[in-house]
């Protein structure tokens, strides 16, 4: 294990959290920087052994501060809160910051398809700070989740409660997906051997279920029937998601997901049966 810790931006969100469970899970030491110390998810990490530490994606003296004398970085941005200008805005404090700190890898989360000619605007701005991170002296590893699970948990009641699962894709179309534990599982790895991926691009998914495949492994976990519905294109009133659903109707993700899992067999790589069954199940909280 490494003698300093392992600092995780944002850990209390859906990637952080799943990132720093594995880094706990595996007995590394953790640093969580949070915004909220007293937040039910931060108080969680501070119980399992993390060292949670305040401070913001857009504040250069928190980051600074946060990664001195650290192992590595698991860094991420967002443009759901404040556009894809702020989450440029975050990607460059974020690498300032770790020039600033001398940190000596830095792995950071963009998303599958962030260098293809997308025109997915939150694609596009994650390959702007890809960009950076490359004309940068950092050493860092980019990781290109895929499409989560975990999105299908925004229509949960209509699955439950109307049996139906929305996705603006034909019911045959394979849709490449991640599940988040997967990522954390990936991310550690990477964290814990960062010479094995310095200056590496990798893409990840744990399955490709098609739209009717996923109807039918969540009628399997709520023992009762849920069916697909294709939602029409144009109902996407969103630019960026109606941006995302065309490309992914469209060229789509390319991950090589035969040869993602034979040559990372360390990972789980959860099929989307596994994640129905723990997430819709009769047992599942």
């Amino acid at each position: 294990m490494p003698e300093h810790p392992i600092l995780v931006l944002a850990a209390t969100g859906g990637q952080g959290r799943a990132v720093s469970t594995a880094l706990l899970e595996r007995g590394a030491p953790l640093r969580a920087l949070v915004r909220n110390p007293a937040s039910s998810g931060a108080r969680a990490l501070a119980a399992a052994g993390a060292d949670v530490v305040t401070g913001s994606l857009d504040s250069r003296d928190s980051l600074v501060a946060a990664m001195r004398d650290v192992t590595a970085v698991f860094a991420m941005t967002t443009p759901f809160e404040g556009g894809i200008d702020e989450e440029i805005a975050q990607g460059r404090t974020i690498a300032a910051a770790a020039e600033e700190a001398d940190v000596p890898h830095l792995v950071f989360s963009s998303v599958a398809g962030a260098d293809t000619d997308s025109g997915v605007p939150h694609f596009q701005s994650k390959a702007v700070i890809e960009a950076e991170l490359a004309a940068g002296s950092v050493p860092h590893t980019v990781l290109g989740p895929t499409y989560f699970y975990d999105n299908a948990l925004g229509g949960a009641d209509r699955i439950r409660t109307d049996g139906v699962l929305d996705l603006p894709l034909p019911p045959d179309r394979p849709l490449q997906q991640l599940d988040r534990r997967d990522l954390g599982a990936f991310a550690a790895l990477v964290l814990l051997s960062p010479e094995r991926f310095a200056d590496r691009r990798i893409e990840l998914a744990s399955d490709a279920p098609t739209p009717a495949a996923m109807a039918a492994a969540l009628t399997d976990a709520l023992g009762s029937p849920v069916r697909h519905e294709q939602t029409p294109l144009d109902a996407v009133d969103n630019p960026d998601m109606h941006a995302m659903w065309q490309f992914l109707g469209g060229p789509g993700y390319q991950v090589d997901v035969a040869r993602l899992h034979a040559d990372f067999p360390e990972v789980p790589w959860t099929p989307f049966t596994d994640w129905a069954a723990d997430t819709f199940g009769t047992t599942a909280s």
